[in-house]
């Protein structure tokens, strides 16, 4: 029993002692294969990084190069980002960063470019433009020689179609109050929008109460043909002249250079930029000129009167009537617009045109109720010619 045992133990032991041997034998062999195996794989990984290192990625590369290219040649480039007008009037800059960054202007005279002088039309409005039919016929089939601003109360919204003259141009305003250095302000700021146009050259302000007296043509070439811009510049002795003189705005503004004039003007490109970039005079009116100093009234007078006085032709484009008397002029509704009413404007008086006597002395009007829009459209094309 004992002998059987010990065969059975030793049968085992030697049955484990084939089995590795067995292993052992394998075990050369497997390396052997596995050794060719990693050097098959190396070699087709060897070829395939090569085959796509100078075939398939060089079409990667260029096909994701040439995917960017239309975005960079959307970008404005070279002088075209300097002369091309801004596409949105909204903006978000600051009235400091506006200014400032419409103080720049050409030095030379020349430009490297076809140039297209435009007229820029500033609409300075409390809201709505009741009058717009109007100036959408005035203005139709000049595209290219006009641009518009419109600054409204900051509450309001203008709402045109497409179509219109009108249509998205709005700029960023604020409260403008009548007499007070804000209605200056909101003045700054439609030329200061309109200067960022390179092609305007001429700044018409008007309200929403205008309406042109002749066809667009005819104005065109009378703003373009001028060698002054008009704004009234005159000086008044009387207490609503140098009678709103402040003392403390010397030495800035002496009392030999005060001026009054019409806050409804049309001045040229460099005067324009002279209003802008100021920062001499408009402390002092901000601070001395309050009413009964009506800011508006005096401040781009007198300063243009120290700046550039040779320019000025030192009267108004837009005709008003005063003669009913009060703070402001007399308005006109529909029982108003006859033939008659417009041949008073006409003939009413003379001035010089370029150093020449004219009966042509206004090329607007105002003030007129929305009431008068339908007889204006009526009698325009026979009395105002469009």
């Amino acid at each position: 029993m004992q002998t059987r045992v010990v065969q059975l133990e030793e049968g085992k032991e030697n049955g484990i002692s084939v089995r590795t041997g067995q292993h052992k034998a394998f075990r050369p062999k497997l390396l052997l294969v596995l050794g060719l195996f990693l050097a098959f794989s190396a070699t087709v990984f060897i070829i395939s990084v090569s085959t796509i290192k100078y075939t398939g990625i060089q079409n990667v590369v260029t096909t994701v190069t040439s995917s960017f290219v239309p975005c960079r040649e959307e970008e404005p480039s070279g002088l075209s980002r300097w002369i091309q007008p801004p596409l949105v009037l909204m903006h978000n800059m600051t009235d400091e960063e506006l200014l400032w960054r419409a103080s720049f202007w050409p030095r030379r005279k020349e430009y490297p470019f076809k140039r297209v002088p435009k007229i820029a039309f500033m609409f300075l409005t409390k809201g709505p433009l009741p009058l717009a039919l109007l100036w959408e016929r005035f203005l139709k089939g000049h595209k290219g020689l006009y641009s518009v601003y419109i600054h409204p109360h900051p509450s309001f919204t203008s709402k045109f179609p497409s179509s219109s003259v009108f249509y998205r141009r709005q700029i960023p305003s604020q409260v403008a109050e009548w007499g007070r250095m804000t209605m200056c302000d909101a003045e700054k700021r439609l030329l200061a929008n309109a200067l960022l146009d390179i092609s305007n050259e001429w700044f018409v302000l008007v309200s929403e109460s205008c309406i042109p007296l002749f066809n667009f043509t005819t104005i065109y070439s009378y703003l373009s043909q001028s060698k002054h811009s008009f704004m009234g510049a005159f000086d008044d002795p009387g207490p609503f002249g140098r009678g709103r003189y402040n003392p403390n705005m010397e030495p800035e503004v002496p009392i030999t250079k005060w001026r009054k004039g019409s806050q409804w003007f049309e001045i040229n490109r460099e005067l324009a930029a002279t209003i802008v970039k100021d920062t001499l005079y408009y402390p002092k009116f901000k601070e001395f000129c309050r009413p009964a100093c009506y800011v508006d009234e005096h401040y781009f007078p007198t300063m243009l009167t120290i700046e550039k006085p040779v320019v000025l032709a030192n009267r108004s484009l837009t005709w008003v009537d005063w003669s009913r008397g009060g703070p402001h002029p007399a308005t006109f509704g529909r029982s108003d617009i006859t033939e008659n009413f417009f041949g008073k404007i006409f003939d009413g008086r003379n001035c010089t045109y370029n150093g020449r006597n004219t009966s042509m002395c206004y090329l607007f009007a105002r003030k007129f109720a929305p009431s008068a829009l339908e007889p204006l459209l009526h009698i325009a094309p026979k009395i105002l010619g469009f």
